[in-house]
């Protein structure tokens, strides 16, 4: 039996915790990087839990779409956001977790092309090119995970002995790059943003409004959790509060570079990706295999 399943009982309280509580977790997480950003502007900012308080605000307006399909394709991506966390956070197969996030992804991408907007077809272009650029990575840190603990199980990856990213570090350090695309923080928000110099051309979703664009927010809490989830693995039990300390450097090193830098090209974004997760990734599997062999 695993140490969550000893702290939990069962692995659907796992589950639950995970669909009830991480939206308020993701409000406190993105509303102090809006605080944090604020200042480093030297602003003021807005209140804590404002994410929560505009997610409300949408679902009480007018739902307006151009296809009714779009509302399909966004009610599918939110369900399928909260299927990848609640299939990481019960302890199951670490493929079929990435497998629901990559039907995620599909389903907003499927979303905006069924709008008919140019600004919402050139976004999801560029969300399909996103995709393309950190799955790599996802996978590559799933086989890493297997290659040191023989197990796809989150749970049991989790409890393994000793922290994981003593052996992975070129792995972490290739997930912490593409996670810049994953919270959509410059320089590589190239499909959309939730900067002020997006608010009236955003896009991915520029043609998403009301409950519609509500669904998306939301989605998006429910993802930063789970992506948080998926760092703790470096980590898990054997030395969870200096993963949470690590967790919590990285993702103000992520606030510093999304204000630090400019939007880049699409293309660069791509080679980037693709060459950290080789160098880093690749590398430091073929390390592990001498090593392990």
């Amino acid at each position: 039996m695993s140490a969550i399943e000893l702290l939990t009982g069962e692995p659907v309280i796992g589950i639950l915790l995970f669909i009830i509580l991480a939206p308020f977790v993701g409000t406190i997480v993105l509303g102090l990087d809006r605080i944090i950003t604020a200042r480093m502007q030297g602003r003021v900012g807005p209140p804590l839990f404002q994410p929560m308080y505009d997610i409300l605000k949408l679902f009480e307006k007018e739902k307006m779409v151009i296809h009714e399909s779009q509302n399909f394709w966004i009610f599918g991506y939110l369900v399928f956001i909260i299927v990848t966390g609640a299939l990481f956070f019960g302890g199951s197969d670490i493929l079929l977790v990435i497998f629901a996030l990559t039907l995620a992804e599909v389903s907003l991408i499927l979303g905006a092309f069924s709008s008919g907007s140019p600004y919402a077809h050139v976004g999801a272009e560029r969300e399909l090119i996103q995709l393309m650029a950190i799955e790599p990575m996802i996978i590559i840190a799933a086989v890493g995970f297997y290659e040191v603990t023989n197990s796809f199980n989150t749970f049991e990856i989790a409890s393994y002995g000793s922290p994981l990213i003593l052996v992975l570090p070129g792995i972490f350090i290739g997930f912490v790059y593409i996670l810049t695309v994953k919270l959509r923080k410059s320089p590589f928000d190239i499909s959309t943003s939730h900067h002020a110099h997006q608010e009236l051309v955003r896009g991915l979703n520029t043609e998403f409004a009301g409950s519609t664009l509500g669904m998306i927010e939301l989605a998006h809490l429910y993802e930063v959790v789970f992506l948080l989830g998926f760092l703790c693995l470096f980590f898990g039990f054997a030395a969870p509060i200096i993963g949470i300390i690590v967790i919590a450097l990285v993702y103000l090193l992520e606030i510093f570079v999304d204000n630090a830098t400019s939007r880049v090209k699409w293309g660069f974004m791509l080679d980037s990706c693709w060459i950290v997760t080789a160098v880093a990734g690749v590398l430091n599997l073929m390390a592990l295999y001498l090593i392990l062999r």
